[in-house]
């Protein structure tokens, strides 16, 4: 009887509150965030055990929401010299459903009910939760509809970032296992990529609100760093490359570059990889040659004042080249190679991504059976990273190798967590950043 009906009653306050935060959303023409609210509600019906969280942070958030809202009728109210007294009681009771709905939720009486995909349930929420808070950040300091809900659909964007939100807890639910990380995340890495690319493509056509600005830029990831140098200005992706560095360190080029999907995919038509001392000294040299090439270039460029027309000419040839890399050489190898001895972003993220505690590390009683090395198509490993316990400086905390060995001598670390408290952290940061890139993904 607990966890049948006697429990379900225990659900009315939190759903009946979640639908009224909705009907209040509804009633200032924010559709998308009313229908988000309904099923969310459903989901608590539902049984779904990492709703559960997700509802209290929405409760808790509504109550800054009705309180706010209060203080702006009353005020509306002493305006006009009309009486509020009666109107202080109602919104006093509406906080008051809130916060019985958010106890409830939180209280021992509902553990029994949320029985359904309990594993992970904690992970899965911060998920969900780091990605709605995420898109609706960029949503709101943005000037223009960042989401494309915005721009088709006024007045739906919030329940985008809500589908978003459950995308990401369900794909991270999946990566779970460190087997389960290496089937999903290339998979999600080519969703991204494809995206990105299809909305450009289909920008270019026409269809003007795919794009981001209006205003094209060629998606090579050298010209994160040299578009600025040739432009004087235009920030955003070196900022937001800097941000991911922060706080998912190398990651980005393992799990949010856009080309660097590309050139995973043209290695895994090759053979398994194995280790290269000619690979591991161009990692270092050969990416700081196209660096310092392609940020002098974009120098030279603009102290020449050479037309922009030109200057994208020769980006896009630079692009070119670094796509002939993936075809002949990465897929040839089964390595690699594009991102790890071509890309001046490569060795960027390799270098600033120090700054960002998470490491792999592997124990001083690895068996040394070779099956990392078989997996690892950043040319991090060999018998000597093996004996340091550390892979090479193009390590992107991929992550293959942890799955690649069956004696759990591999693993993340960061300071203060356990190796499993450490994977699980970046796992949740990993997936939260690639769903919001998956909503703003665009030129």
């Amino acid at each position: 009887m607990e966890n049948g009906t006697a429990t379900s009653y225990r659900l009315i306050p939190p759903m009946a509150a979640l639908l009224l935060l909705g009907a209040h959303g509804l009633r200032q023409g924010d559709f998308g965030l009313a229908a988000s609210l309904a099923v969310l509600a459903g989901l608590l019906a539902a049984r779904r055990a990492w709703a559960r969280p997700v509802a209290a942070a929405a409760l808790l958030w509504g109550g800054f929401v009705w309180a706010q809202a209060t203080v702006d009728f009353i005020g509306f109210r002493l305006v006009l010299g009309e009486p509020w007294e009666r109107l202080a009681w109602i919104m006093g009771g509406v906080i008051l459903l809130d916060g019985v709905g958010l106890l409830a939720l939180l209280g021992r009486g509902l553990d029994g009910w949320f029985d359904r995909e309990r594993e992970w349930a904690g992970p899965r929420a911060a998920m969900f939760l780091l990605t709605v808070i995420g898109l609706a950040a960029a949503r709101s300091k943005v000037s223009f509809p960042i989401l494309l809900a915005d721009r088709y659909w006024p007045g739906w964007g919030w329940f985008e970032i809500f589908l978003l939100g459950c995308y990401a807890q369900w794909i991270g639910a999946r990566m779970r296992t460190p087997k389960g990380h290496r089937t999903v995340r290339p998979r999600v890495w080519a969703l991204f990529s494809a995206v990105f690319f299809l909305q450009l493509a289909l920008g270019l056509l026409g269809m003007d609100r795919m794009l981001m600005t209006g205003t094209l830029h060629l998606p090579v990831p050298a010209l994160i760093a040299a578009g600025p140098v040739f432009r004087g200005s235009g920030y955003f992706m070196l900022v937001l490359f800097g941000a991911t560095l922060l706080l998912v360190g190398p990651a980005w080029c393992s799990h949010l570059c856009y080309i660097g999907a590309w050139d995973d995919a043209m290695s895994r038509l090759g053979g398994r990889p194995a280790p290269s001392g000619t690979l591991r000294s161009l990692s270092l040299w050969g990416r700081g040659a196209t660096l310092v090439l392609a940020v002098g270039a974009a120098w030279a460029l603009r102290v020449l004042q050479v037309p922009g027309a030109s200057a994208v000419l020769l980006g896009a040839a630079f692009g070119l080249v670094g796509v002939g890399v993936m075809v002949f050489v990465s897929r040839r190898r089964g390595m690699m190679v594009h991102c790890t001895a071509f890309c001046p972003m490569g060795l960027v993220g390799n270098i600033f991504g120090r700054i960002a505690p998470w490491r792999i590390r592997i124990d001083a009683d690895c068996t040394r059976c070779g099956a990392c090395l078989t997996r690892c198509r950043y040319n991090a490993l060999d018998e000597a990273r093996l004996a340091k316990g550390r892979p090479a400086l193009s390590c992107t905390l991929c992550g293959d190798c942890v799955s690649a060995c069956a004696h759990g001598r591999i693993g993340y670390v960061f300071p203060g967590l356990s190796r499993d408290a450490a994977r699980t952290a970046f796992i949740v940061l990993a997936v939260s950043l690639h769903a919001v890139f998956l909503g703003v993904a665009r030129i």
